[in-house]
């Protein structure tokens, strides 16, 4: 299985189905392995992860791994964390500031053979509204909805708001998330990332 599992991630990572759709050349970023027991699946990667190759590498990273409870070594050295975004490459920046959606045809072609080759998965953390409408289908209710019922879906997925600075009116105005959801999670990564 492993050498199946390497052969799609080499064939995601030579993808360029969704070159039309864009304004630059698609750099999919992933990072999955045999030994992946905690899967985050967020939606795109942004500008900053596209121009790096390596998943979080921003603001939102960094508040992720504090929602975590770990830092960047056991986040990027660990081969028990994967990062799995709907969609594997940036889709860019629309005029309003924020970027495109990502787009349906990369989930389309990636997402089922992806997770059926990651078979140690404990627990898939659902990182924005994008990642939760597609993986969740008519579970879904809105990010604050489905954010706030999170104990319906454990112990395989643990719904979260994105970590990007656009939501921080939504954590002050939702303190359960810190007060409830956190600990919650710090104590599960603690569990899967222990000896």
């Amino acid at each position: 299985m492993a050498v199946e599992l390497q052969s799609l991630i080499e064939q995601i990572g030579a993808c360029r189905a969704c070159a039309d759709l864009f304004g630059h050349t698609p750099r999919p970023v992933l990072m999955v392995s045999r030994n992946t027991r905690l899967l985050i699946c967020g939606q795109a990667p942004g500008r900053r992860v596209h121009e790096s190759g390596r998943p979080f590498t921003d603001p939102s990273g960094d508040r992720l791994r504090d929602w975590l409870g770990i830092g960047p070594e056991a986040f990027y050295g660990d081969s028990r964390i994967g990062v799995a975004a709907q969609a594997f490459c940036y889709p860019g920046t629309s005029p309003s500031g924020g970027d495109y959606p990502p787009p349906k045809r990369c989930a389309a072609l990636w997402r089922k053979p992806l997770l059926q080759s990651l078979q140690q998965v404990e627990l898939t953390l659902l990182v924005g509204s994008h990642a939760q409408a597609w993986a969740l289908g008519n579970r879904y209710r809105g990010m604050t909805e489905t954010v706030r019922s999170w104990q319906s879906f454990l112990p395989e997925i643990l719904p979260l708001p994105h970590p990007s600075w656009r939501n921080t009116g939504w954590l002050k105005r939702h303190p359960w998330f810190e007060a409830e959801v956190l600990p919650y999670l710090r104590e599960r990564v603690k569990g899967i990332l222990s000896p």
